[in-house]
């Protein structure tokens, strides 16, 4: 009996201990604006945290102002203009192709004795010609299309960084000249 008590104490007394004395939770740093554009700080000359923070903030607005960059607004959307050249895709293939083949099914059965079937079957072969063939330059045009669109993106991002790294640069020189390391 005196061992159960024993163990019973022992198995319990850590667990009374633990809630008298919880672990001190270490403070979950705040957001900087340096690290919210990718950037670490580091104090030269020994300033506190919150000195840092009012620095940082300071130096931020400033970055902003100067370079006049906001490097909190997304980055535009790639021109639409790719999407309307798509819509203007070339169109009645087999009615062109339809009065083609009539034409040319005309005058071959008129030297073989029958224009009108001869058209007939020129403007059927004509349709299914001008049908393909309008396929084949809407199916480029899309592909034309679907080029510009990748284009304009690649140079819509390259364009947003190029303005994000003079933000940057921005910002790094406000933070040297207050006394701190800027990567």
């Amino acid at each position: 009996m005196r061992i159960l008590v024993t163990i019973s104490v022992a198995a319990v007394l850590p667990l009374f201990a633990a809630t008298q004395n919880p672990p001190t939770a270490t403070p979950s740093p705040t957001s900087s604006p340096a690290k919210s554009v990718g950037m670490y700080v580091y104090p030269k000359s020994k300033q506190s945290a919150e000195q840092q923070q009012k620095d940082e903030t300071d130096c931020y607005a400033s970055a902003k102002q100067n370079s006049g960059v906001d490097p909190q607004a997304p980055a535009a959307p790639a021109s639409t203009q790719a999407a309307q050249e798509s819509k203007g895709a070339p169109k009645g293939g087999a009615v062109k192709g339809s009065a083609k083949g009539a034409a040319g099914g005309a005058a071959i059965g008129a030297i073989a004795g029958d224009a009108g079937t001869g058209a007939a079957v020129g403007a059927t072969a004509g349709a299914v010609a001008g049908r393909r063939a309008q396929k084949k330059a809407n199916k480029a045009a899309e592909q034309q299309a679907q080029q510009a669109q990748q284009q304009a993106q690649a140079q819509a991002t390259a364009q947003h960084q190029a303005s994000l790294d003079t933000f940057k640069r921005a910002f790094s020189a406000c933070m040297d000249a207050r006394g701190y390391s800027v990567q």
